[in-house]
């Protein structure tokens, strides 16, 4: 099951884009600093962990994991997801002010959609601050949130209640581990950064499209 279903709007679509940009605010100073990760592109480790490179995230794949695709109907890509035997992993990274903060914002507005689909929604004291669980069907959800220069970086994993606490520990390595390149450009405030997918994963999802 895809966390973003292409038969209805994902989360992403969720959030409202704000008019705000992320310059208004541009003397003011980084709010946190997390923890070892996730890295900012200028203080990427310089280290032999393998990542994807998604243009936007450099995104840790653990081995015998497995990379879903999810495109939005005008053909650009919405979401990688990581398929590992403990759930469903997916990391997005959004352009945010300087001040931080976006998370928190996010996470209360996260909160109040889930428990309108239904959800039983917990918030947890994590590493980088607030995150949230949330109980659906036989589907249990754990996201993290982390604010950095000029972006915030979001994580979700989905999997069985059964494994709520080891996936909740696979999403907080990936997002340990994760490098997220924000790039210079003004944008709104909670505009998805680009997903840009390597050449070889590209060339083989256009294969797959082609007329037999």
């Amino acid at each position: 099951m895809g966390l973003f279903g292409r038969g209805r709007r994902g989360r992403d679509e969720d959030v409202e884009v704000g008019a705000i940009t992320d310059e208004d605010d541009a003397d003011l100073p980084v709010a946190i600093e997390a923890p070892d990760g996730p890295y900012d592109e200028a203080d990427a480790p310089d280290d032999d962990f393998p990542r994807l490179d998604l243009g936007s995230v450099r995104v840790p794949v653990p081995d015998g994991a497995q990379l879903q695709v999810e495109m939005d109907p005008s053909g650009s890509v919405r979401a990688v997801h990581v398929l590992t035997p403990v759930g469903q992993v997916t990391l997005n990274a959004y352009a945010a002010p300087r001040s931080g903060g976006l998370w928190r914002e996010v996470c209360g507005e996260l909160a109040e959609q889930l428990r309108g689909d239904g959800a039983t929604v917990r918030s947890h004291a994590g590493a980088w601050g607030q995150e949230l669980s949330a109980s659906l069907g036989e589907m249990t959800l754990r996201f993290v949130g982390v604010d950095g220069p000029r972006w915030m970086l979001r994580g979700v994993v989905a999997g069985p209640p059964e494994l709520a606490d080891t996936s909740a520990d696979a999403l907080r390595e990936l997002v340990r581990n994760s490098v997220v390149v924000r790039g210079q450009q003004p944008m709104p405030v909670r505009t998805p950064l680009q997903i840009d997918l390597p050449q070889a994963i590209a060339e083989h999802i256009a294969s797959q499209q082609q007329p037999q």
